[in-house]
């Protein structure tokens, strides 16, 4: 999982509080972390491997950005899910790392070496998935208000991995200072490193929300075109939309909540004298229930995500050439030949009237609506949907 605290660890003269949480029962919370990283490793893999899907017609299909986005997000998760799996085997192998690395051994720095690149190596690629789930919530939002480019992937890759590297590498030197055997005592030189772990979510936890609500709000206006009227086959789709967005976020609140409360409850503990104390018993066992909670779910974030973003691609694998270039569920989100229905839920069907508002804007030389709101709708059905089945009402 993703936890400051894992790199605290790996410092001989941790503090009581790291001491506590990451000494109780540390081989089954080994066992935890490598189960849950291991299932979403696979479900994720799964979910990103091109499936079977019906022939199509026409020129080939080139993604877009949110989707490409989305599409790093889930593999920065399987790098730091293969990191927390490999980290947890090597722990339950070999015992008596952890022993060495409380040692503080100068002469034999190889536990510390491995304990220090794990926990860098899964705290870069979550951050890194925290940076890219804000891009992509900007991303969409620009998408609508037709300010994004080609250009602007660029550019994310820019930012997110410019800010991963620069936080991650920033933190740790601080954390780390003046030797990795030999920490500074205290909590002043550790903030900095909780700081920049803890920044990209609280950023995804606090902005995202905010630029989906303004995205719907968007999209709304978008729907209405230049009829003014916003039928119910609009409002269907909007709130289609709205709902993809909870879903996401649904799935970070729920994911890394407990990273946030545990933390808050370590400090705590930090702060008092004596962390063992009677009267700290409460906070003592909440801490506990959170660590383990935390080992579960983190790891779980690549998979829930795929389901959040695309929902369950199946199991019908394709390994034929001719899908090797394309994004897993690329294919999933584009047009299908005549003759197959796509499967989905509750169906609005928008064809004939997207068809009517690119006529109206057209006449008026006005940029058609229609790609920013496929961008939003792909890879859930919503795309399928609104290109190729007639409208139809009453429903």
């Amino acid at each position: 999982m993703a936890s400051p605290r894992l790199e605290t660890f790996c410092c001989p003269n941790r503090d009581p509080a790291t001491e506590f949480i990451t000494g109780f029962q540390p081989q089954f919370f080994s066992v935890i972390c490598s189960c849950s990283a291991a299932l979403s490793l696979v479900f994720t893999g799964l979910q990103l491997l091109p499936k079977h899907r019906p022939f199509r017609h026409g020129a080939p299909h080139k993604p877009a950005s949110s989707l490409r986005i989305l599409f790093i997000i889930s593999v920065c998760d399987l790098l730091a899910c293969a990191g927390m799996v490999v980290r947890s085997s090597v722990w339950l192998g070999s015992p008596d790392l952890v022993s060495r690395i409380s040692a503080g051994n100068s002469s034999d720095v190889w536990p510390q070496v491995f304990c220090v690149g794990g926990a860098m190596w899964i705290q870069l690629f979550f951050s890194a998935s925290f940076w890219w789930t804000f891009c992509y919530a900007v991303d969409v939002f620009l998408v609508v208000k037709r300010s994004a480019g080609i250009s602007t992937i660029v550019l994310y890759h820019m930012i997110t991995w410019g800010l991963t590297l620069l936080l991650c590498v920033e933190g740790v030197a601080m954390l780390y200072y003046p030797s990795i055997s030999s920490c500074e005592n205290g909590l002043q030189h550790a903030i900095p490193h909780y700081v920049t772990t803890y920044a990209p979510m609280l950023l995804v936890l606090l902005v995202n929300p905010v630029l989906f609500t303004r995205t719907v709000s968007a999209v709304t206006s978008l729907l209405k075109g230049q009829q003014g009227i916003y039928t119910e086959n609009e409002r269907r789709l909007g709130s289609e939309i709205k709902i993809r967005f909870f879903k996401i976020m649904l799935v970070f609140v729920v994911c890394w909540l407990p990273n946030i409360i545990n933390e808050s409850l370590l400090f705590y503990l930090e702060m008092q004298d004596d962390v063992s104390a009677g009267d700290l018993k409460n906070v003592r066992n909440a801490a506990l229930i959170t660590w383990f909670i935390m080992g579960i779910l983190n790891p779980m974030q690549g998979f829930l995500n795929t389901l959040a973003f695309h929902g369950w691609t199946g199991l019908n694998v394709d390994f034929s050439r001719q899908r090797r270039r394309e994004l897993p569920w690329d294919s999933a989100s584009t047009s299908l030949a005549g003759g197959y229905t796509p499967v989905a839920g509750s169906t609005l069907l928008y064809q004939s009237h997207v068809q009517e508002i690119k006529k109206n804007l057209s006449a008026n030389g006005q940029q058609q609506p229609s790609d920013a709101i496929s961008v939003l709708s792909e890879g859930n059905g919503l795309q399928q949907e609104h290109r190729h089945t007639p409208v139809y009402t009453g429903f």
